[in-house]
């Protein structure tokens, strides 16, 4: 224990430095910026971008433009083939390529070199130490990590292609491993209800459970409930020292799971027992007496599932992951509850935009040294993946300063994107999938919406004015459902994994949409550019929408009534010359 306890101390002499060294953020910066400028110089990316000639900040915005994933996207089907120098130089290589949802039908690859692997799991160290420095008793406890295969499918260059978190996993040193509770080969099961069906079952064996961590907090939601629903199999299996034969998990996989599964415990089983006999469920903070951490994304719309969280593990600690993504990881939050971090000016070169200029053509471009307090930003990212300036369309904002560097939490993905469970849904997606839809049911294409809803769990709920969409209700949230699954890899994977409810249809009072652009008109003007949303993020969009136009309808009854009678007296003298005529 005291060697433990040791190493904590020697490993905390780096969080320290990463602290100290920030009054130097400002140079930090713009080496990092240069050190990935060089080192890419000769690739045919580098060539075609003047790298060479770089030689400040200032050279290098003049070289490479504002990007965004479709920027790249020729760049890395070279990348795909397995033809490095198209994007890196000498002593660059692509360990895999991390798969996320792309604002296309197309998913993004995002390529995880060998330089950028090492400066993402030192920044997920620096935040680590931190968390244990703060918690002392994790370090004889066991973690529950949830991550995800890095080798799901290979490119034909013969790349692995996967969950970067799967990666850190399969190359986390020895003494990181002893304290996880689940082997490596959990992550193997791509099946997401027998893998967590798996890691229920190893963890609940284990009663000294510190730590949970994984990205979404939608994930332990739905762990929680898994272990209610499964309570009578869960403890059957540690009884017998069993696992469940009708699981979907590769015969390959179960031959790595056996040793772990071996040993009878019928001791653990019958405390399990008596937490369902005294309250009816499986529950999980009574399971894990010793936890004390729980390890997650608390930032952004996922906070909605914190009290869930809270109700299913208890009042723990909550230490935030940082703006961290399949692009980097960004920042280092140092405290619990709360989702504000340090930049990692140390890892990547950053530039940001005011969120109010994010439509103008040229836009006033800040680097890190240079934001306000309290002012939102969305966020460029130019890494060692060989990503330059990249918009990765996230709106942070700046919460304070660490000397010379900001510290930054994350508010929401931009404008047209929706993400409540990591589903990332873009505004082109939702519309795609919904006029194919309309298109194949063979109903008239009209305005729609599609706002969030929580209940058990979220869902997206597709709003529409009554018409010919009426007794096809079902029909129409299945095709447009099964439209963005397959447009969307991570809705797709969202709706698997029970994280997500499926689409519902649901009716707005007629002249609402027209109610919208009215009110956008009084307080914005300029009626002729009103886009209506066809994707919005806001969780009371629904009964507002509803509310104000119930409300702009009770305001104009008796103006409407009376319109209505002089329209009925027009026509009807109408009707009566028309017939006087005939």
């Amino acid at each position: 224990m005291v060697e433990r306890y040791a190493y904590l101390f020697w490993k905390y002499q780096a969080f320290r430095a990463f602290v100290n060294n920030a009054r130097r953020g400002r140079w930090y910066q713009e080496q990092v910026l240069l050190r990935k400028v060089r080192r890419h110089a000769s690739s045919e990316f580098g060539r075609a971008h003047g790298f060479a000639h770089i030689r400040t900040v200032s050279d290098f915005r003049k070289q490479v433009p504002i990007t965004d994933y479709e920027y790249y996207r020729p760049w890395i089907e070279k990348l795909k083939a397995g033809k490095w120098d198209a994007m890196y130089g000498p002593g660059t290589k692509v360990l895999m390529f991390a798969l996320t949802s792309g604002t296309t039908g197309q998913p993004k690859y995002i390529p995880i070199t060998n330089h950028f692997f090492r400066e993402y799991c030192r920044g997920w160290q620096l935040w680590g130490v931190k968390l244990y420095w703060d918690h002392k008793d994790l370090v004889y406890k066991k973690t529950l990590k949830l991550a995800s295969d890095w080798r799901q499918f290979y490119t034909p260059g013969g790349t692995p292609c996967g969950a970067i978190s799967g990666l850190v996993g399969h190359t986390a040193p020895f003494l990181a491993r002893l304290r996880f509770a689940l082997p490596q080969c959990v992550t193997e099961i791509h099946s997401a209800d027998a893998k967590h069906y798996v890691a229920l079952r190893l963890g609940l064996a284990c009663p000294r459970i510190g730590l949970i961590g994984t990205a979404n907090p939608s994930t332990l939601v739905e762990f929680a409930r898994l272990a209610q629903r499964e309570a009578e199999h869960l403890i059957r299996d540690i009884y017998n020292g069993s696992l469940r034969a009708d699981l979907s998990i590769p015969w390959n996989i179960r031959q790595k799971l056996r040793p772990y599964f071996r040993r009878r415990d019928p001791a653990r089983a019958r405390q399990l027992e008596r937490i369902v006999e005294q309250i009816g469920r499986l529950d999980l903070s009574r399971a894990w007496p010793e936890l004390s951490v729980i390890a997650v994304w608390t930032g952004g719309p996922v906070r909605i599932f914190l009290p869930l969280v809270e109700k299913y593990y208890g009042k723990q600690a909550i230490r935030d992951h940082g703006l961290s993504a399949s692009e980097g990881h960004m920042t280092v939050p140092y405290e619990d509850h709360s989702s504000s971090g340090i930049l990692e000016y140390c890892h990547h070169f950053f530039e940001f935009i005011p969120v109010e200029e994010r439509t103008s053509l040229q836009p006033t471009v800040l680097l890190a040294h240079e934001l306000e307090v309290g002012r939102d930003y969305y966020i460029l990212l130019t890494t060692s993946s060989g990503f330059y300036r990249y918009d990765i369309r996230d709106v942070v904002r700046c919460t304070g300063y660490l000397d010379d560097v900001p510290l930054i939490e994350f508010l929401n993905k931009g404008a047209h994107f929706a993400n409540f469970t990591g589903e990332k849904l873009s505004e082109s997606q939702v519309v795609e999938a919904v006029e194919t839809a309309f298109r194949q049911l063979g109903i008239p294409p009209q305005p729609f919406t599609l706002a969030p809803a929580i209940a058990d769990r979220p869902r997206y709920v597709l709003l529409l004015e009554p018409g010919q969409t009426e007794r096809r209700e079902a029909e129409l949230a299945a095709a447009v459902n099964a439209q963005l699954a397959r447009l969307n890899c991570e809705y797709a994977n969202r709706l698997e994994t029970h994280r997500l409810d499926p689409i519902t249809v649901q009716y707005v009072p007629p002249g609402t949409w027209a109610r919208l652009r009215q009110l956008h008109t009084q307080e914005r003007g300029n009626f002729e550019e009103y886009k209506h949303p066809c994707l919005v993020a806001d969780l009371d969009f629904i009964d507002r929408v509803t509310k104000s136009t119930i409300a702009a309808g009770q305001e104009g009854c008796q103006t409407k009534l009376h319109h209505h009678l002089e329209d009925h007296l027009v026509l009807s003298q109408l009707n009566l010359q028309a017939e006087g005529w005939r």
